[in-house]
């Protein structure tokens, strides 16, 4: 497991909900990485699966 910038993103980025096995369904997942790019992307939860890609950690203000 990658440690990321600070508590906060390493618990979302790490989220796992008993609930919804896609997290795009899941309101609680916030922050999606892609560790092949090792990119982060704010989740839209608008029924598709869109993210908005950040370049700075929305917790702490770190640059990612």
């Amino acid at each position: 497991m990658k440690k990321h910038c600070c508590d906060y993103m390493n618990y979302y980025v790490n989220f796992t909900c008993d609930i919804h096995s896609d997290p795009f369904e899941c309101p609680d997942n916030l922050i999606l990485f892609d560790k092949m790019n090792k990119e982060y992307g704010l989740i839209i939860h608008d029924g598709g699966s869109s993210t908005i890609e950040i370049s700075f950690c929305p917790w702490c203000g770190a640059e990612l």
